[in-house]
């Protein structure tokens, strides 16, 4: 596994046909996992949408044999450290996004996003957009 989704490209992919949805089909064989997190943030919109069972079909489809990992205790350590260096410096962003990053930095994975402004600020956090 080299890959992390965020949930922007997490989305992408499952609406498919365009550029991020071509690059995590190349990366694919690598190795493209996803974070819990992500996943609640795209239950959260499956659950608002209008054609939920069909959403939510679709996502269990695009979740099936693609490996989710947890946000676990090391992870937690990470955000905690992170967050409190944002602070300190007068920085923030989301808290999904810095689960998501502390999750990727825990098992040394390349986050896949276009939400680089936040995920940027993460020290040691690897970074891939299109």
């Amino acid at each position: 596994m080299q890959y992390l989704l965020d949930t922007d490209w997490a989305i992408q992919t499952l609406k498919g046909s365009n550029a991020v949805f071509e690059r995590v089909q190349e990366l694919e064989p690598i190795g493209v996992a996803i974070s819990a997190v992500t996943v609640a943030e795209i239950y959260d919109g499956v659950f608002g949408s209008v054609n939920r069972e069909l959403d939510e079909q679709q996502l269990r489809a695009f979740l099936s044999g693609r490996e989710v990992l947890p946000f676990d205790a090391e992870a937690a350590q990470i955000f905690g450290r992170q967050r409190r260096r944002l602070r300190s410096l007068g920085l923030s962003i989301g808290d999904m996004d810095l689960l998501i990053g502390a999750t990727a930095i825990h098992h040394d994975l390349t986050v896949l996003t276009n939400n680089v402004r936040h995920f940027e600020r993460i020290e040691g956090i690897a970074i891939e957009s299109v």
